[in-house]
């Protein structure tokens, strides 16, 4: 139901409380930042609106009457209420602009993010940050239904109806264990040999998966899966009983190798490189945080801050 006119004033209510408090419409006019001429006359519209008497003047003093008390004590919940609604739409206008909401692909996520969050850490205070880890095909359906901010994936090329950036490069490489006969091989590996090798891969909609799958198919070749699997980890552990050769980012595989538990096994013919890509909703706004995150990882990639 429609409130009747004329309403009160809720910053000419908010004075009448003040002018109770301290009992001079000077000093309510000094807290209320306003010259006293003009909270007097804001007062007095108030009373011609409400039809009533709610000060006192007499005597240079300003003291509320009876029913400028029982004014004061109704509006006291309307304002306090205002105060809230002043509050809680502060706090929906600023929303987001310390949370993040992060989506990456499996290498990405391991290997990349818990870098980038710690420099981004030292430049913002209080960051609330949320991360929802896929492959790269589940990456993507996340930002689609806009439960993440940005999202960053591998492979051969971004989805067309998504805005995306190149942030960096990364390589796919062959890795077997120091026993296997490929470990010892001084004659590279060529792109059908690999082909038609039984291998420990990653799942379809890895971006790994799909940049050996396309380097074979311009080739008019398939790849052979011995098994799939949709963990990084569990790649490397069953590589390294011997099982079977496995492909890999060759970040995912920088300590093992180093540590001599993995050998990368040289390719020829094949191209296995790919990007590492930001993407995010087209036509929509990335929250403030998201922005900074994107210009600090692509600015740290292109200045060598991140090998």
């Amino acid at each position: 139901m429609p409130l009747p006119l004329p309403l009160p004033d809720l910053v000419s209510l908010d004075l009448l409380r003040s002018v109770g408090e301290f009992g001079s419409i000077r000093r309510a006019a000094l807290a209320h930042n306003v010259s006293q001429p003009a909270a007097s006359m804001r007062l007095r519209y108030l009373e011609k609106t409400l039809g009533l008497v709610l000060l006192d003047r007499a005597n240079g003093r300003a003291r509320l009457t009876p029913a400028g008390v029982a004014v004061v004590e109704w509006s006291a919940q309307i304002l306090e209420g205002v105060g809230e609604l002043l509050i809680g739409t502060k706090a929906l206008r600023h929303q987001g602009e310390n949370s993040l909401r992060l989506a990456a692909s499996m290498t990405v996520a391991e290997y990349m993010v818990p870098l980038w969050l710690g420099k981004l850490d030292a430049t913002a205070l209080d960051i609330s940050v949320s991360l929802q880890v896929g492959n790269t095909v589940q990456v993507t359906e996340i930002i689609r239904a806009q439960r993440a901010d940005i999202g960053f994936v591998e492979g051969w090329t971004a989805p067309s109806d998504l805005s995306h950036r190149i942030i960096c490069s990364d390589d796919l490489v062959v890795v077997v264990p120091p026993d296997h006969h490929w470990a010892h091989r001084k004659k590279s590996v060529t792109a059908r040999e690999l082909a038609s090798t039984p291998l420990i891969l990653r799942e379809i909609g890895s971006g790994t998966r799909e940049i050996l799958d396309k380097a074979l198919e311009v080739q008019g070749l398939e790849t052979l899966p011995m098994v799939e699997l949709g963990s990084n980890t569990a790649i490397k552990a069953m590589v390294s009983s011997g099982a079977a050769p496995g492909v890999l980012s060759r970040l995912v595989t920088k300590t093992e190798v180093d540590a001599g538990r993995l050998v990368i096994v040289t390719t020829s013919g094949i191209s296995l490189d790919r990007s590492i890509r930001a993407i995010w909703l087209k036509g929509k706004s990335m929250p403030i945080l998201a922005k900074r995150l994107l210009k600090l990882v692509t600015d740290s990639y292109r200045d060598g801050a991140f090998v």
